[in-house]
């Protein structure tokens, strides 16, 4: 049984990934992100803050189609994406498996995804569960491109995946990732044998440090009020 990393850790980590973002924007069910978010603002200041997911921080009032013209014109620097599957070049599966579309696992749909991996220059993947049903080598259906061919217009890629156990970081010229971080209780063996797609391992790889008495403070002073 691992140790495992805290919420808090986790929000922390994510948090330090954001800089040097002016625009945050951050979709629906993500309220992880949304507190990593907010405690980057609070940290670094000089950082909008945009989320489907918490009222006071959803500055549209035409939904979804202002957070897409503000990509569009490049003014989201940084997006927050999860899939049902992940996979070694950055693709992501929120359609489902088996059969089309997806009759075996029905994941909850792509929605604006490649619209928005593609628009925002930088983009964080993230995902609690770290397993080989999520991380996989080659996804069932690409529902957002890791990468695009020569001559397809896009402003961005990944630029990390986070989850419950891990931190990676993510080569667009390579169409591959990099293991940088573990979280408390898990070494460079267990995630190998948790992930299902190959990747490389940073030298040295570290530890990811849990929040510190700072970050602790504004979550539950400040931000959880």
């Amino acid at each position: 049984m691992t140790q495992g990393i805290s919420d808090e850790g986790l929000i922390a980590a994510i948090a330090r990934l954001i800089p040097p973002a002016r625009h945050v924007a951050i979709g629906a069910a993500s309220p992880i992100p949304t507190a990593a978010a907010c405690l980057a603002r609070e940290l670094h200041g000089n950082l909008r803050v945009s989320s489907l997911y918490r009222r006071r921080a959803n500055p549209f009032t035409d939904g979804t189609g202002e957070l897409f013209d503000l990509a569009a014109q490049g003014r989201i620097d940084l997006f927050f994406l999860g899939g049902g599957e992940i996979d070694g070049a950055g693709n992501i599966n929120l359609i489902g498996t088996g059969e089309w579309p997806g009759r075996t696992v029905r994941f909850p749909g792509s929605f604006g995804s490649a619209f928005m991996y593609l628009m925002a220059p930088r983009t964080i993947l993230f995902r609690r569960e770290h397993s080989k049903r999520v991380l996989v080598p080659r996804v069932a259906y690409i529902s957002a491109p890791g990468t695009s061919p020569p001559g397809v217009f896009r402003r961005g890629h990944a630029d990390a995946l986070v989850t419950g156990r891990a931190i990676f970081r993510f080569s667009p010229e390579r169409a591959r990732f990099t293991l940088v971080s573990v979280h408390p209780g898990e070494t460079a063996a267990t995630i190998r044998a948790a992930t299902g797609f190959d990747y490389d391992v940073a030298d040295p790889l570290r530890e990811t440090p849990e929040a510190t008495e700072e970050e602790r403070d504004i979550l539950r002073r400040r931000l959880a009020a």
